[in-house]
Order: C-alpha cells, then structure tokens, then sequence
C-alpha cells in the first residue's frame, strides 16, 4: 500500500508577483470603499499579503503519486537517471544490468549485459551516448541508438561513478583509489589526474559551464576543482561521516551534498561556506538531486523514503513512501514533473 504522507503542493509559482501585486491594489481599493482607511496601511498590509500569496502560489500546483512499478530482472537498483529530453531513462543494478525505458510506454528498449560486477549509469548531454562505470574496474560507453559498446577503458581499482563534461567531449570518474581522471572520449587517453582526497571519491560532476569539478568523499571532504589546470579551488568541511553525493546547482552558483550522516547541505561556492542544512532523515541519504528551477532539493535515503525540500527554508515540503527497501537512486524529469526512484527492493518507481 502506498501512502503519501506530509503531503503539500508543489511545483514553480502559477502567478507572476506582478499579478499578485494587481489582485491585492484592487482588494485594498475595495477594503478601501467599504471600511475607509488608515494612511499608509495598504503599503503595510500590501507587503505581507504580497509575501503570502508568492509563497501560497509556490507551493500551490503538483503533489506526486506513485504512477508505476517498473520491474524486470534488475536486482538492486543502482543508479536511474533521465535522458537530456527527458524521453528515456537508464538504470542500472547490482547484479551488472544496465536498462534503457521508453518513458511513453514504460517498455525496456535496450539491456546491456557486459559488465561483470555492480554498475552505475548516465546519459551524454547530448543524449547519444550512455556511460557506465562499475566495480569490476571499467569504464564503458554505449551508443543510444545502436546498442553497441563504442568505447571501454580500463581502471586500476573499482569505480563508483563516471560522467560527461557538458559538451560530451570528457569523462570524468572516481575510484576506491581516492583519485579522479579525466578521459578523452574520442581517443579513450587519460588526460588528467586528480589527487587530494584522503579516502575514495565516491561521486564527480562537471559545473554547467565545465569550469569547475566537484568530487565528494569518504573523507567527509567535498573538494572543488578547476578544470583546465587541476588545482584544488576549495575545501568544503562540515560533514560527520561519508559524503555519497555532490552536484551543482543549475545556476552553478550552489552545491548540494548528501552524507552517511543523514544530512543534506547546501554550499555557496563563491565563499565555500554552508548556508543551509537539512534535516529529516533518519538513515543514511543516498542521493540528492535539484529539480530544474533550482528552488526544490530532492533526497532519498536507507530510511525507504523519498523526500522534497524548500531550498530557501530548508523545510520538508513531501515525503513519498511506498519503497520496502533501501532508496538508492533518484531522478527529476527535465520538466520537473516526473521522479523516478531506484531500490534495494527491485523496483524503479514513478512518482507524477
């Protein structure tokens, strides 16, 4: 049985300030007429009214439900992530599955089968190529519409991720080895290495404008790093336990982390210090993502829930349950109106 709990309306403002600004002058006009008034009082009552009615309409427009159960031979979910245009998605599995989902008819279009070991999975910006990584120390690149392997490199110890650059032209990925390297895709070469961490790096993100790399650790350390010359750019300290997680935000400006410490935080990269903390879990926290607009965090965890968060209050705003194991992985549609979550229950669910 699913159930929906906290449950609020979310989505982006359906009504410009503007418009508010309009409704309230001619509320007071008429408040005005009937009662008489007080000098001033509409730029008083008008401030806060305004207030209310930008922060009723944010919240006034989605609540998701659970759409579908997605099942097939995949045994713990490792990774789901959407395509750019948001028609397809990846998933990948414990038991070395990778999958392709047609998000029209929800059918499997691709499978791959070659890795030997526990893999991960995400899309090219440009949304003709996968790239996985897994522990059986590889790196692979698949191409969309053929099906086919195009490119395999070779690691020294497990990975435990790999993506794009945003102009698909590099990969980046981390390892047990605590180290992060950049690849070539059209030569398969190596072309940078980064150290600095003292424990393995468990993820790495391009900024949106490749200027920046940003890699979390087991180190409790999220480091930023700057493409072009390999240096270390900051430091970000805060975390008690293992950071699983680190991503940009859409403007770039912010990061957002998740840690075995069941928090999340957000961290203005301009002066590395944090500037909001999340709390609400109850388990380790997985995996955190930004909804398109910037405005929502999403968060899933070892507690089975899925969670959404106000990024300028720091409040949870929904939880979705339904999930009887572990959530691992989560994804937000391009257009902000579809999650998907993956399981240690063999599930992929989607929540509308």
């Amino acid at each position: 049985m699913i159930n929906i709990v906290n449950e609020k309306k979310i989505m982006r403002p359906q009504l410009s300030e503007k418009q508010a600004d309009l409704i309230i002058k001619n509320w007071l006009r008429i408040m005005n007429v009937s009662l008489g008034w007080i000098n001033d009082f509409d730029k008083i009552i008008g401030k806060y009214v305004t207030i209310f009615f930008c922060t009723l309409f944010k919240y006034n427009a989605k609540s998701f439900q659970l759409m579908r159960i997605l099942k097939g031979k995949q045994q713990e979910i490792t990774s789901v992530r959407f395509s750019p245009d948001g028609s397809k998605i990846v998933s990948a599995s414990e038991n070395k599955i990778i999958q392709i989902w047609n998000t029209s008819s929800w059918e499997k279009i691709r499978t791959f089968r070659e890795h030997s070991s526990g893999a991960t999975a995400t899309f090219s910006p440009d949304g003709n190529h996968i790239v996985s990584c897994s522990y059986d120390k590889t790196i692979r690149l698949w191409n969309v519409g053929t099906g086919k392997e195009t490119l395999r490199l070779q690691e020294r110890e497990e990975l435990w991720d790999a993506t794009f650059s945003p102009d698909s032209k590099n990969i980046i990925s981390c390892s047990t080895d605590k180290t992060i390297r950049l690849w070539d895709v059209n030569s398969g070469r190596g072309i940078q290495k980064l150290e600095g961490h003292s424990d393995e790096v468990r993820s790495v993100q391009y900024s949106p404008d490749g200027q920046i790399i940003v890699s979390a650790s087991c180190d409790k350390t999220i480091i930023l790093w700057n493409v072009k010359s390999g240096q270390k750019l900051k430091q970000l300290n805060g975390h008690s336990q293992s950071i699983v997680r680190a991503i940009f935000s859409p403007n770039g400006k912010f990061i957002v982390s998740c840690s075995l410490d069941k928090t999340i935080r957000i961290w203005d990269i301009e002066t590395g210090k944090q500037v909001q903390l999340l709390k609400g879990h109850v388990d380790f926290v997985n995996d955190v993502k930004y909804f398109p607009d910037g405005q929502i965090i999403l968060s899933c965890s070892d507690d089975n829930t899925i969670r959404l968060w106000d990024v300028e209050s720091g409040e949870e705003i929904n939880r979705l349950e339904g999930h009887s194991d572990r959530v691992v992985c989560i994804d937000i549609s391009p257009d902000g109106n579809t999650i998907v979550s993956g399981s240690w229950d063999n599930t992929i669910r989607i929540w509308k």
